[in-house]
């Protein structure tokens, strides 16, 4: 039998039976689509070098070198009395939480008629090897609060921590409760004994010499701490290259690319003996939820925390797993503990378009709930 095309197929050109001309087609087409890749490459260079470093104006009102206290601007009228305190992490910059404005938290507590605050830690300096997490904890986080509120003339305020900038934020609800009427907590890690991640196994004590580290650097260089967060997802980097290639003409993901990657990369080092305390008594340890984790001479309490609690996990967070964060409420005296989850990484949690479509506005209006005169 001869066999014949299938009905509505055609069969091979006979002017062209080896496909060289649609092959010549097809590679002039992609020609032509790198070309304008290419001819984009001055536009690419410009939103690199003009990307911004947070887009809500503020005003400094405190500081104390090198942390500062600072205040968003907002035209729009502050609805509640209860002011908001955003503390980030130690070990990155905090405009993460208002990088772009349709990927800004600070902007979503602002339009909800919020005063918002955040706490800039700076970079800390050589002499500051010495810091201990009493020295934020006690020092400097509890000036700023009581700044806080002698701007305002509130009692109390609300807490947003962030990472470990949750952690610390729970450890001084717990010495000073009275201060704060709401805690809320992204991604913050409480209970490290869930280890089934990659960071939990580097950090072991068995693994990793936290002494051996900080007694030969002083401080914890930046290039150290990024380089080894970026080695927990190793193909991440070539697959946000390759992504970026493929988009370089696309002007909105240019925005947004360049806006993550200048904040990703403006890392700064961490105090060594507050990195000591942190990894050892916690992530090694795990002495928090045990009420053993020393801080100015005797162990943090967390039964002593009384207040409101949102805790916010991202269900693909590489560095603190949900199942770092969510055992809170078994340690904790508040009766009103609720958890929102979306799915979302670690940094996704702050500028994540899901984020912000599915669970900024819950977190806004759990606040304002709670923050009425």
């Amino acid at each position: 039998m001869i066999a014949t095309d299938a009905p509505g197929q055609s069969g091979p050109d006979p002017m062209d039976p080896f496909g060289f001309a649609a092959a010549a087609t097809a590679w002039a087409e992609e020609f032509q689509r790198q070309s304008a890749r290419l001819a984009s490459l001055p536009q690419v260079l410009d939103k690199a070098r003009s990307a911004p470093k947070g887009v809500t104006p503020y005003d400094v009102v405190h500081r104390e070198e090198p942390v500062r206290l600072l205040r968003f601007r907002s035209d729009v009228e502050h609805r509640h009395g209860t002011p908001l305190l955003c503390v980030f992490a130690l070990v990155n910059r905090p405009y993460v939480l208002d990088l772009l404005p349709h990927k800004s938290v600070v902007r979503r507590f602002l339009d909800a008629g919020f005063d918002v605050y955040m706490v800039d830690w700076g970079t800390p300096r050589p002499a500051d090897h010495v810091k201990t997490l009493t020295d934020y904890v006690e020092g400097h986080l509890h000036r700023l609060v009581r700044k806080v509120l002698e701007v305002t003339g509130q009692p109390s305020l609300s807490l947003l921590g962030y990472c470990m900038g949750g952690t610390l934020s729970l450890m001084y609800a717990s010495r000073h409760q009275e201060l704060v009427r709401n805690l809320m907590l992204m991604a913050a890690p409480c209970d490290w004994s869930h280890r089934e991640h990659m960071l939990g196994c580097w950090v072991a004590e068995d693994h990793f010499d936290v002494d051996a580290v900080v007694d030969t650097f002083g401080n914890v260089p930046a290039e150290f701490l990024g380089g080894s967060f970026g080695l927990l997802k190793p193909i991440a980097s070539a697959r946000k290259w390759m992504g970026f290639l493929d988009r370089i003409d696309d002007d909105a993901f240019l925005d947004d690319f360049w806006a993550m990657e200048t904040w990703s990369n403006d890392n700064i080092p961490i105090a060594g003996e507050t990195y000591r305390d942190f990894v050892k008594y916690g992530l090694q340890q795990n002495r928090l939820v045990k009420g053993t984790f020393p801080l100015d001479g005797r162990p943090v309490d967390l039964s002593a925390v009384t207040c409101p609690i949102l805790q916010l996990v991202a269900t693909a967070d590489h560095l603190v797993p949900m199942e770092q964060s969510t055992p809170l409420s078994e340690h904790v005296s508040s009766r009103d503990v609720s958890t929102e989850a979306v799915k979302a990484g670690h940094i996704g949690l702050a500028v994540g378009s899901r984020a912000h479509r599915e669970l900024w506005p819950k977190a806004v209006e759990w606040l304002a709930d709670r923050s009425a005169d």
